[in-house]
Order: structure tokens, then C-alpha cells, then sequence
């Protein structure tokens, strides 16, 4: 009885001596996969952020592009010179909703144009300036509202476009800066103030803007 229970003991010491080695060394291989998966899904989500990101950017870019060159085939000269009813620069409101609209308002601008023969020749730098100046604004204004309503946001196409692009037209054709700047500005507010709400408050209206934009 007696050696039977000392081998008892000693097997349970060999039992235990063995799970404490096994897990000893397994504990840091453990540990490593587990960082490692760790890391996998961060990249992954950062990895698919920058994609979300990507992709908004082009959609924005080609729909601001392609919407601009539809209305000058549809009404010649109404989306240029100083006085303009740019329909395409309703799409501004979605820098409210996402920092993609920063980089792709400015690309469709300057792909526009780039691709449009009657731009200015310095249209594809000071426009595309002022609405990357615009969206940005936009963004970081994004949570001041005035009952319920980005009135501040929805100014500041208005006045990037009216400054630079008023300068501009005032280099290039003359008529006077502060006309030129109040004339563009007028186009641009009558474009947010319209359009833009309209499509500000339709998305908000059903949580789009969360579905497309997350």
C-alpha cells in the first residue's frame, strides 16, 4: 500500500512537472499568435479603411467631374466664368460627412478642368485651390450648426470660390475684383442653399449619409 501510494505521488509530481514544462513552453507561442492575430485584424481594418477611403474619393471625384461637363453640354458656359450656377458644387455637403470628399471634390475640380476647353488657364490650379479650401473647411466645421442647419459650412464654398476664383476672372477679364468675387460667391451660395440642402437633408432624412459614408 504503502509503495503504491508513493507511486502514486510520484506520478502525479511527473504529471504535474510535465503540464507546468508543456505550458511553460507553449505560454509564449500562445502569446505570439495571439499579438499576432492582434495585429492581423488592426491592419485588416486599416487595410480596409484606406480602401473605404479610396473609393469614396473616386466616386466623389468622377461624379463632380462628370455632372460638371454634363451641364456645359446641356447649358454652354453656365458652370464657368463669373457668373455661374455650378450644379456639381452641391456635392460640397458631403464633406460633412466624410474627409474623402476633401481630395476628391478637388480632383474632379482639377480634372474638369484640366479637360474642359474653355477653362481659364489658370483654372486648373486656383479652382481646384479653392475647392480643396472649401471641402476642408467644411469638414472641420462640420459639427457647427445653427438650428439644426451647417449654415457657417455651407458659406464656405462661397467664399474660397469667391476670393480666388473672383481674382482670377479679375486677372484674366477684367470687370472688377469685388464685383467678380460677389458674383461667383452669389453662384455658389444659391447652388448650397438650393441644391445642396436638398441633398444635405436627404441623406440625413434616412441615415444614408451612415450607410454610404459609416
Amino acid at each position: 500500500m504503502e509503495r503504491n501510494r508513493i507511486g502514486q505521488f510520484v506520478t502525479i509530481l511527473s504529471v504535474n512537472k510535465t503540464r507546468d514544462f508543456l505550458m511553460g513552453t507553449m505560454r509564449p507561442f500562445f502569446a505570439g499568435l495571439g499579438a499576432d492575430c492582434a495585429h492581423f485584424f488592426v491592419r485588416r481594418q486599416m487595410m480596409d479603411r484606406k480602401i473605404r477611403f479610396l473609393t469614396q474619393a473616386a466616386l466623389i471625384a468622377a461624379l463632380y467631374t462628370i455632372l460638371t461637363h454634363l451641364q456645359n453640354l446641356l447649358i454652354p458656359d453656365s458652370a464657368t466664368w463669373a457668373i455661374q450656377f455650378r450644379a456639381s458644387e452641391a456635392l460640397c455637403v458631403l464633406a460633412f460627412f466624410t474627409p474623402a470628399a476633401i481630395p476628391g471634390l478637388a480632383i474632379g475640380c482639377l480634372v474638369f478642368n484640366l479637360t474642359y476647353i474653355g477653362a481659364l488657364p489658370m483654372d486648373f490650379l486656383v479652382g481646384s485651390l479653392a475647392t480643396l479650401g472649401a471641402a476642408w473647411a467644411m469638414w472641420k466645421c462640420r459639427k457647427v450648426r445653427w438650428k439644426g442647419f451647417p449654415l457657417l459650412g455651407m458659406a464656405m464654398p462661397a467664399a474660397w470660390n469667391g476670393a480666388l476664383v473672383g481674382w482670377e476672372l479679375t486677372v484674366y477679364i477684367g470687370g472688377g475684383f469685388w464685383i467678380n468675387v460677389l458674383s461667383v460667391a452669389l453662384g455658389e451660395l444659391g447652388v448650397l442653399l438650393s441644391l445642396g440642402s436638398a441633398l444635405y437633408f436627404g441623406l440625413k432624412a434616412r441615415g444614408l449619409e451612415k450607410r454610404i459614408f459609416g
